[in-house]
C-alpha cells in the first residue's frame, strides 16, 4: 500500500518548489517566441538533384539562419524562419544553389505579418482558457451526483493548470540557456498534454466515485487512497507505454518535432503524477478542510 493522502503534505511542498521555480522563470526570462509568434518567412523550395534535409538545414546556420524550421514533404522542402526582404531571399537562394550543387525552384513564398502573429498568440491562449473552463463544466457535470461536483472539477483543473507550468516554465528556462523558441508545434503540444492529463484524474475521480457508492470506508481520505491505489498499476501502464512512444519519436523522429515531443514528455510524466499526487489529495483536503495543516506543515 502507498499512502499517497498520508504523504499528500511531501507531493504538495513537492509541487510548489516547481511551481515557484517556473513561475520565477516565467516572470524573469518569459518564453522565447518562434516566427509563428513574431511574424516571419515562410518558402516552399523544390532542389534539383534532391539534397538531404540535415545538408540543408546546415547550410541555413551557415547563412545565418540557424532559427529555421524545415519540414520535407514529398520531394519539396517547406521552410519557415524570421522575415527576410526579397532581394536578401534572392542573395539566399544564389547562395545555397552555390554550396548545394543544386538548382532552386520557389514554388511558393510568404511572409507572416506581426499582427497576424500577434493574433495567433492571443488565440492560442484563448484555445487553452476554454478548455480548461470546458473541462471544469464538464467534469462537474460528470459528477453531479456528488456532493459539490465543482469541487471535483475544480481540483482537476489545479492539476492540469499544475501540468501546463511545469511545461512552461521548462521551456522559459530552455529558452534561456539554450535559446529554444515556442511555436505553434508548442501549442499544439501543450492542449494534447492538456486532454492527457485531465483523463488520468477522471479516471481516478471516476473510481473515487465507485467506491464511495460502494461506502468501503467512511473516511474521505481512506476511499480516495483506496481508489488511488486501485488505478495506480493503470495509470503507469499507460504511461510508460506512451513514453515508449514519445522517446522513439524523440531520438528517432526528425528535428522539426523534437520540441514538441519535449513537450509531451514534459506534460506526460507532470501528467502522471499530478493525477496521483496531488489531484485526489487536495480533494481530501478540501472536503476534510485540512487547510489549517497544510499552512501549519508550510511552517
Amino acid at each position: 500500500m502507498i499512502d499517497f493522502v498520508g504523504k499528500k503534505q511531501w507531493f504538495f511542498l513537492i509541487s510548489a518548489v516547481a511551481l515557484i521555480v517556473a513561475i520565477i522563470s516565467l516572470a524573469v526570462f518569459k518564453l522565447q517566441p518562434g516566427i509563428d509568434f513574431t511574424g516571419g518567412t515562410s518558402m516552399t523550395l523544390h532542389f534539383t538533384p534532391q539534397v538531404e534535409q540535415s545538408q540543408l538545414r546546415q547550410e541555413f546556420t551557415n547563412v545565418g539562419h540557424p532559427e529555421a524550421m524545415i519540414q520535407k514533404s514529398g520531394d519539396d522542402f517547406f521552410i519557415r524562419m524570421k522575415e527576410i526582404s526579397a532581394q536578401k531571399r534572392e542573395a539566399m537562394m544564389e547562395g545555397l544553389e552555390t554550396s548545394l550543387g543544386s538548382e532552386i525552384t520557389v514554388r511558393d513564398y510568404s511572409t507572416i505579418a506581426a499582427c497576424i502573429a500577434t493574433d495567433t498568440a492571443r488565440n492560442a491562449g484563448i484555445a487553452v482558457i476554454i478548455a480548461a473552463a470546458a473541462m471544469l463544466l464538464y467534469i462537474a457535470w460528470a459528477f453531479r451526483r456528488m456532493p459539490k461536483p465543482f469541487r471535483w472539477g475544480t481540483c482537476a483543473i489545479v492539476a492540469l493548470v499544475h501540468n501546463v507550468l511545469i511545461v512552461v516554465g521548462i521551456f522559459s528556462i530552455l529558452g534561456q540557456i539554450a535559446g529554444v523558441e515556442i511555436d505553434a508545434m508548442f501549442i499544439t503540444g501543450v492542449l494534447t498534454v492538456v486532454g492527457y492529463s485531465i483523463n488520468n484524474t477522471v479516471v481516478v475521480f471516476d473510481r473515487v466515485r465507485e467506491n464511495m457508492s460502494k461506502g468501503i470506508s467512511p473516511d474521505f481520505g481512506v476511499t480516495v487512497n483506496c481508489s488511488l491505489m486501485e488505478t495506480v498499476v493503470r495509470s503507469a501502464n499507460t504511461s510508460l507505454t506512451t513514453l515508449c512512444v514519445i522517446l522513439a519519436l524523440l531520438f528517432f523522429g526528425g528535428a522539426t518535432i523534437h520540441y514538441f515531443i519535449l513537450v509531451l514528455l514534459i506534460g506526460l510524466l507532470a501528467g502522471t503524477y499530478s493525477s496521483m499526487c496531488i489531484a485526489g489529495p487536495l480533494l481530501v483536503v478540501w472536503e476534510k478542510k485540512e487547510w489549517g495543516k497544510l499552512l501549519s506543515f508550510a511552517k
